[in-house]
């Protein structure tokens, strides 16, 4: 079965036949992590870099912001699977939506920055990536095998 995950939201799945997709990851990532022991894997849709942002927000909704959804999806993952040092990371999106990599709010750009912060807190490390230029995707991750691949203008890319 397919299940989209929306803006500001995660899914965390254990049906080996299931795909769990992110579409529209233009300056927002989705982070997708898999555990192939116990054939968990989640993905997260994250739209803007830091809570600070609006800290109403975060409290109702803290998967829009990479600083606490971030955190709030690993501690998701580590209780659905029981060991951390299992999970593989994968990250799309972060694009520049104004096709400039030096634009003003370089939300795409920032929203990376504190993923690769939040990441690097946890002691975990990026084992592949999509992310920047100026072209949106669509990031899925197949739960049974594990496989994470990206399409963005008719192209697949797996990661």
């Amino acid at each position: 079965m397919k299940h989209i995950v929306k803006v500001a939201d995660i899914k965390i799945c254990s049906t080996a036949g299931d795909e769990l997709v992110a579409h529209a990851l233009g300056s927002c990532l989705g982070i997708a992590a898999y555990d192939p022991l116990s054939v968990v894997g989640g993905l997260l849709h994250v739209l803007l870099p830091s809570a600070t942002i609006n800290p109403r927000k975060a409290d109702a909704n803290p998967f829009m912001f990479v600083d606490v959804g971030a955190g709030e999806f690993l501690k998701r993952m580590y209780a659905a699977i029981g060991r951390r040092s299992r999970l593989i990371v994968k990250v799309a999106g972060g694009a520049e939506t104004r096709g400039n990599w030096k634009d003003l709010f370089a939300t795409g750009r920032r929203n990376y920055q504190m993923l690769r912060k939040v990441l690097w807190t946890s002691g975990i490390l990026i084992d592949a990536e999509d992310v920047g230029g100026c072209k949106p995707r669509t990031m899925h991750l197949e739960v049974g095998s594990g496989r994470v691949w990206v399409t963005s203008n008719g192209k697949r890319t797996d990661l």
